[in-house]
């Protein structure tokens, strides 16, 4: 097994702001695909997948670092108790935060290309393929998650303030049609 296949890891969760289909800019930044995975806590073995990965990240990148891992070294994995306490969807969770500049394939269940794009959703659950690599950028150093692929599995309760239009409006005949 290469290194580069070491420093991927396939990790089940919930999405969360979920910019798959369109890059999106933060705060001025070049418009990346992106999505935040919320990992449950009880997941032992993904997030001991993850850490291991961080750590062969953290080696392959001594050469970016002057030879050494720096003692404020960032990493992507977070606690949302910690990092996101305001927001339940983060509670009793791990996170990490995946971009790219390539948009990610989508798939569902049996691997078949998603063509709608509301069926890929923040709050749903699914895979996302994450690489793990060395950075050392405008005196920031750290570990990134490379966003790779995604797999819906199921729904979930959509994430946000956006409203269902079942939800906000009934059917309207066309004689009631107070617009006309």
């Amino acid at each position: 097994m290469t290194t580069a296949n070491l420093t991927k890891v396939i990790v089940p969760c919930r999405l969360s702001y979920a910019h798959l289909w369109e890059p999106d800019s933060i705060n001025g930044s070049e418009p990346k695909y992106s999505v935040s995975c919320i990992i449950d806590k009880e997941d032992k073995e993904t997030i001991a997948k993850i850490k291991k990965a961080i750590e062969i990240a953290k080696d392959e990148g001594k050469g970016k670092w002057g030879g050494k891992i720096p003692a404020n070294l960032k990493t992507p994995l977070r606690d949302g108790d910690i990092d996101r306490p305001e927001d339940e969807a983060y509670a009793d969770s791990m996170f990490l935060n995946a971009n790219s500049k390539q948009a990610p394939q989508i798939v569902d269940r049996q691997v078949q290309p998603i063509l709608d794009q509301s069926e890929v959703y923040s709050g749903c659950y699914g895979r996302v393929s994450i690489t793990f690599y060395a950075y050392n950028s405008n005196g920031n150093k750290g570990i990134a998650a490379g966003l790779g692929n995604v797999q819906k599995l199921r729904d979930g309760e959509p994430l946000g303030s956006r409203a269902n239009a079942k939800d906000e409006f009934e059917a309207v005949d066309a004689e009631d049609d107070f617009l006309s």
